[in-house]
């Protein structure tokens, strides 16, 4: 089996992260947002994975190069040279996703984060025998949303609905998606949306259908619901009783912690934080709703929350960071300094406080 993950643009809405890195390789509960994706669709059997991409290739490649050895799949990109939208993607992609066998391939977007339960997926897929399916989640204010409007017991997709101001339903598209060979027939090689153009089609014809994704959802491309989408999945983790999360008499709630950080002595950490690699946390910091990346140094007795420190930074002794804060990739704050939701472009130092949600350049 293949599948396609839309990977895009230069995601924008997380920056200051995404100026250091494409956004699939910004780290999300201590490994690149891509990996929670290819290590799931490997897990049921893929063997190739697509990357639609229209920005720095190389980059992605490059890292991923080590993931296709330790997990043995095979990792590809499909290039834009224009942004060709979310359907585009798969016309160009085509001779990549179309094999001998005629198996159907999963699209994904890459922003997702959920529990991936792909393997239902396929044999929802083969039991409806449509063209198309695709997961839908549901949603509490479905009218910031596209709704599909489904029958309920079949699935069977009836229309969409763009951000409706009338009650039609609650369930929105996830994106995540199984195809049909056959639909890449309907799309053409321009800027084109699936949401938009292709899937309205294929429910006209009485082929699509809709399977409710059970377990959480978050499209984490934004820093709020990066946060969000955090606590999620380390919730999920521990419904399973994952061994990841960490525990001990300075932990509260869910936390994971890379085993190559260092945590001092005194310190009170969580609930939903992760601590990536190679992280020093010094003796009485309180860590909460947050992310700690790679090489990141947080000194005695700062207090962070709701916050997102990028790799590399320094958080000083007694500082105060919050509200969404987010620092980009090697940015210092300096000793007793307050952030209320700065944000703030790498390689910066942080001399005064940031007393309201600002950009700092």
């Amino acid at each position: 089996m293949k599948a396609l993950i839309l990977v895009g643009g230069f995601g924008t809405r997380l920056r200051p992260l995404t100026l250091s890195f494409p956004k699939p390789l910004v780290d999300f509960a201590n490994k690149p947002m891509i990996l929670h994706q290819i290590e799931a669709l490997k897990a049921i059997g893929v063997t190739e994975v697509v990357l639609a991409i229209n920005y720095q290739p190389e980059v992605m490649l490059n890292f991923l190069k080590d993931f296709e050895a330790k997990l043995g799949i095979k990792i590809t990109c499909s290039q834009e040279t224009e942004p060709l939208g979310t359907a585009g993607p798969l016309a160009l992609a085509r001779d990549k996703l179309i094999g001998d066998s005629g198996e159907p391939f999963f699209v994904l977007n890459s922003d997702v984060i959920s529990e991936y339960p792909l393997k239902e997926m396929i044999q929802f897929h083969k039991a409806h025998g449509g063209e198309a399916s695709i997961m839908v989640t549901k949603v509490d204010e479905p009218s910031k949303y596209g709704v599909v409007v489904m029958e309920e017991t079949t699935g069977q997709v009836e229309k969409f609905v763009e951000k409706p101001k009338l009650f039609v339903g609650n369930k929105i598209n996830a994106g995540i998606y199984l195809l049909n060979p056959s639909v890449l027939d309907r799309i053409e090689l321009r800027p084109t949306s699936i949401e938009k153009e292709v899937f309205p089609k294929i429910a006209a014809e009485k082929m699509l259908y809709a399977m409710v994704l059970p377990g959480f959802w978050m499209d984490i491309g934004q820093p709020r619901d990066y946060i969000s989408g955090l606590t999620l999945y380390l919730d999920s983790l521990k419904k399973k009783s994952s061994p990841k999360l960490a525990s001990g008499s300075h932990i509260v709630g869910n936390v994971i912690v890379d085993e190559t950080a260092k945590i001092g002595e005194g310190c009170l950490i969580g609930p939903d934080v992760a601590i990536g690699p190679g992280c020093i946390i010094e003796a009485g910091v309180r860590v909460s709703r947050c992310t700690v990346m790679r090489g990141a140094r947080i000194k005695k007795h700062a207090c962070i929350s709701s916050s997102i420190i990028g790799w590399h930074s320094t958080v000083g002794q007694w500082a105060r960071v919050e509200n969404m804060t987010i620092l980009g990739e090697d940015v210092h704050v300096c000793d007793e300094i307050y952030s209320n939701g700065g944000v703030v472009l790498p390689h910066k130092e942080i001399k005064s406080s940031i007393l309201k949600p600002e950009i700092v350049m």
